[in-house]
């Protein structure tokens, strides 16, 4: 059996959930959240918690297993708690800012880079070189994260770019300049 996927979901107060056919929606204090499951896979709400289970021991189920009842945890964490990601922006004369729902990079092109808000998604800028992603779905919130961060990402030699807080850039040494 799977490690993560015979382990039950905590059902918290003030979450409400509905299991249809072949879906699944979770309400809480911070908003809805809807996701299809797939259909072999059995899903049951016992008191307050939830309880994914498979047919077989074939791999995919047991890879659908484990994945639907991530995918549950995550829903109910989302309308619970939320997740965010935080950027930094890295390099002389690079700065973000926030106009409206309009992320505005400035990171060494010839014009700002603007990017819109998308729907569910808050991006806040504390300081100029700080981005914060928050979102009740965390696959969203780490695509818009990832495309931030695409925008310019961290380049190895002075570490100039767009880099998430937590990750670590590999310096290169540059040439020496030595002739032989």
């Amino acid at each position: 059996m799977s490690r993560i996927g015979k382990m039950p979901v905590v059902i918290p107060a003030g979450v409400d959930i509905k299991i249809n056919d072949k879906e699944i929606t979770v309400k809480g204090p911070k908003g809805t959240l809807t996701q299809a499951f797939h259909p072999d896979i059995a899903v049951e709400k016992e008191g307050n918690e939830i309880l994914v289970k498979r047919p077989t021991d074939q791999k995919k189920h047991k890879a659908l297993h484990g994945l639907t009842r991530s995918i549950i945890s995550n829903m109910v964490t989302g309308v619970t708690e939320g997740f965010s990601k935080t950027l930094e922006v890295n390099g002389v004369g690079y700065r973000a800012q926030k106009q409206g729902k309009k992320l505005i990079l400035t990171v060494g092109y010839s014009h700002p880079v603007e990017m819109e808000e998308p729907a569910g998604i808050t991006i806040d800028v504390p300081a100029p070189n700080q981005i914060i992603v928050r979102g009740i779905d965390k696959q969203a919130v780490g695509e818009v994260a990832a495309k931030i961060r695409r925008t310019r990402p961290p380049e190895p030699y002075k570490g100039k770019g767009i880099k998430y807080a937590d990750e670590v850039i590999l310096r290169k040494e540059g040439k020496t300049g030595v002739k032989k």
